[in-house]
């Protein structure tokens, strides 16, 4: 059985990572999101960590969350590192590929035709990356494709 971390921001791609529990329910795992209200319920039952925010366009909240990531990697040891965004799952997958840990990424359900920024910069060091729709292989060529996973 692997350690998962599920790493993601609040709101949807949390929500996203939740609507997996058929996978993630029979392993241990930690979850990286912002301490807002819907992650506090959701997660009500859950090992988790809340993470700097906002994300966008602050560099000072990368920062932060780049010793975050460091931190939560070296004590809590997962073996797969999962997210669908957004920006917090950079420090995670870049220092999780330096640390030897495997990655997933799920490129967003509403993307279709053009990328995310995430997606896009975690891209070269994902081991899985898996888009909704088929059109977006051409964008991502080794990307795997299931269909609307959520």
């Amino acid at each position: 059985m692997a350690k998962i971390a599920l790493v993601g921001s609040s709101g949807g791609h949390l929500t996203h990572l939740w609507m997996l529990k058929g996978f993630w329910e029979k392993h241990e795992r930690v979850w990286v999101t912002f301490d807002k209200p819907d992650a506090q319920g959701l997660l009500e039952n859950e090992h988790w960590i809340g993470a700097y925010f906002p994300t966008n366009r602050n560099v000072a909240n990368l920062i932060k969350n780049t010793f975050l990531a460091f931190k939560v990697l070296i004590k809590e040891k997962p073996d797969v590192i999962i997210s669908s965004g957004a920006a917090l799952a950079i420090p995670f997958f870049y220092l999780g590929k330096l640390l030897g840990k495997k990655t997933i990424y799920i490129e967003v359900y509403d993307r279709f035709d053009k990328p995310t920024i995430t997606g896009k910069t975690v891209y070269p060091v994902t081991d899985r990356f898996i888009v909704q729709w088929e059109e977006m292989k051409e964008i991502y060529p080794k990307a795997e494709c299931y269909g609307g996973v959520f």
